[in-house]
């Protein structure tokens, strides 16, 4: 009998913000990634890199800004950076895991190049903040030389890039292969790494593919069971924040369109990871995805917490 599959696509609490940060984080991730793996289940690792990608798209800006001879990174570059160094952490973290509870366990990190449609409107319309906070004067300079920016929440402004919707995973193959000789793959990272094709050729874009919208891509082409969407709240729910919320523990996909319609979900949170639930719900028969906390993963596994959404 064929193992039960599942993409798991961690979110920030789940890597840290820094190096030190993100060393610590991994080895408490690879243990619920671990007990998936005890479980029976045939896991994929997705992840964010939002807070990485920034410190790398950052220090390369800043050294060529102050360094004659280099040039600005461009954002998929720093994409596949951050890509190699969480996933080569994730995978050392699950690999000693497994080792430490006698589990033998083939672990690879494919760094993934995700093809987008070079006229998605998202590039008319960058709303995604990327890196430090800049003064006045600096973004109204990066304005003038084509770099938008975004005042945000009141802090300052930022750098702000396209985040349009995933078309293809050019990696699946690969992909597809190792997951089906039993190894345990962390991919997808940061929504892959943002690429045109040109007649064939594929040229890195800045721009930014939401990690979430990428995982549930992934999640229907492997034909996985389950998507869980690790996130900072166990459970979705309608009316946050207000007297009147609820937490909501299944959902169907019908459910969720009309939660959607009445603006139930915040745009820059909640709402893309429901979007992208949907997707997946969506895609294939039996098809279930899952958002909770990185803790209660296992539990909402099992019917004991978070929120499904299904067909």
């Amino acid at each position: 009998m064929a193992k039960k599959r599942l993409v798991l696509a961690l979110g920030h609490d789940a890597l840290g913000t820094n190096l030190p940060e993100q060393k610590n984080a991994v080895t408490k991730t690879a243990k619920a990634i671990a007990d998936f793996i005890q479980d029976g289940w045939q896991v994929v690792i997705t992840h964010g890199n939002t807070p990485q990608l920034g410190m790398i798209h950052t220090a390369l800006n800043e050294f060529a800004k102050n360094h004659e001879g280099y040039t600005p990174a461009p954002m998929s570059v720093c994409s596949a950076m951050s890509q190699g160094y969480i996933g080569i952490d994730l995978q050392n973290a699950i690999k000693y895991e497994l080792y430490s509870r006698n589990i033998e366990g083939k672990v690879s990190t494919i760094l993934s190049q995700v093809e987008v449609d070079k006229n998605d409107p998202a590039f008319e319309n960058p709303t995604k903040p990327i890196g430090r906070f800049l003064s006045k004067e600096e973004a109204e300079e990066n304005e003038a030389n084509g770099v938008r920016c975004m005042e945000d929440a009141g802090r300052g402004y930022r750098v702000v890039v396209a985040s349009p919707m995933p078309q293809r995973i050019r990696e699946l193959e690969t992909i597809k292969t190792l997951v089906n000789a039993g190894h345990i793959v962390i991919t997808c990272g940061g929504g892959g790494i943002p690429v045109i094709s040109e007649n064939g050729k594929l040229v890195g874009v800045n721009a930014v593919i939401d990690k979430d919208n990428a995982s549930s891509l992934l999640a229907a082409q492997l034909g996985a069971d389950y998507l869980v969407i690790l996130t900072a709240v166990e459970k979705v729910a309608i009316n946050f924040g207000k007297e009147n919320q609820e937490w909501l523990s299944d959902l169907t996909v019908e459910q969720a369109k009309e939660y959607i319609a009445e603006e139930q979900f915040a745009k820059g949170s909640m709402l893309p990871k429901i979007e992208a639930a949907i997707r997946f719900a969506e895609s294939g028969e039996g098809r279930r995805t899952l958002i909770t906390l990185l803790d209660k993963a296992a539990e909402g596994i099992a019917g004991k917490t978070g929120t499904v959404i299904h067909q």
